[in-house]
């Protein structure tokens, strides 16, 4: 079995997120720790405990799902004794390639909770309230996407921000101008267009001054050589370069997400299970409209983490 860790994004969030690892596992109550005290805050109570209103805020919501993904993480190896280094690869969704850096060894904990305060406030500050939006085109191709970006390009900013998967892309940028993206694509024929909900236009130009925030910061940041090579977002190819992760994280703030091109990439490569260490299993699921005949598996539980080093177990057995 040659499987790659995925680590999912935001809008995976949840009230009561990791509260189940922690309640049964030392291990992941001391990463949670660990976050809270890096960020001066009981971000760990919000998380289990809510409102929901302040664990969506950007600046809580990132380093909260870091923080999950990375409590999954210490529990699988402490607990039963599987590290990052089985992997053949780790990759992440917009913020979760934090993760899977700080899974690989490439940045600690703490900073890497720091890095997503600062990335979730820099992100949401970079925009005025209802001056950007993101629109999601289900049963496009890339083609019908850049097609009717194009269009909304006519009247401002207007790109594709997230490649998710087959069918399932979205666009980000001046509100007017993703509106009239959205009509275009329906125009020319795409299934469906709605306009999203979100708190600001994620990955495209208008996050430039959230750039300039992450370039600074990162400059200062000590990135060590990852132990399993992470498939980033900006390329949808493996690097253990410090640089160009550094570089590629400033980059990702304004651009596009190919995750899509990523499984597909991993897959290509061998890549036979995806495994998402986390809240929900938005990635798992999202795999199926990407690659046919790859395995996912949700590791949010006990029990599914035990289930999945139980198969890591017998694979080796039976080599």
């Amino acid at each position: 079995m040659a499987f790659a860790f995925i680590f999912p994004g935001q809008g995976s969030q949840a009230v009561g997120m990791g509260r189940e690892i922690a309640e049964n596992f030392a291990s992941a109550r001391h990463v949670f720790d660990e976050v809270d005290e890096a960020l001066s805050q009981k971000l760990s109570t919000l998380m289990w405990e809510g409102p929901i209103e302040d664990l969506t805020l950007t600046s809580n919501t990132q380093p909260a799902l870091m923080a999950t993904s990375m409590a999954v993480m210490r529990v699988l190896k402490e607990e039963f004794d599987v590290d990052v280094s089985a992997a053949k690869y780790v990759a992440g969704h917009s913020l979760g390639e934090y993760s899977a850096l700080c899974a690989s060894g490439a940045i600690s904990i703490a900073k890497t909770a720091q890095l997503l305060r600062l990335r979730g406030d820099a992100m949401q500050a970079a925009v005025p309230v209802g001056a950007g939006a993101m629109a999601a085109l289900l049963g496009a191709s890339v083609e019908d996407a850049e097609a009717a970006a194009a269009k909304g390009r006519e009247i401002g900013i207007c790109q594709i921000a997230n490649d998710n998967a087959t069918g399932q892309i979205v666009l980000s940028g001046e509100k007017a101008a993703v509106e009239r993206a959205a009509e275009a694509a329906r125009e020319i024929g795409v299934k469906k267009a709605m306009m999203l909900q979100v708190s600001a236009p994620f990955h495209c130009d208008m996050m430039a001054p959230a750039a300039e925030a992450m370039a600074e910061a990162l400059a200062d940041t000590v990135i060590a050589e990852p132990i399993v090579p992470v498939v980033n977002n900006v390329t949808a190819r493996p690097t253990t370069s410090a640089e160009q992760i550094r570089n590629d994280l400033v980059t990702q703030v304004t651009g596009r997400v190919r995750w899509r091109e990523s499984i597909e990439w991993m897959a290509a490569d061998g890549i036979d299970t995806f495994a998402e260490p986390g809240c929900g299993k938005v990635l798992t699921v999202m795999l199926r409209r990407i690659v046919k005949g790859v395995e996912g598996a949700a590791l949010n539980t006990p029990e599914s983490l035990e289930a999945f080093a139980e198969k890591l177990k017998s694979n080796i057995r039976e080599i």
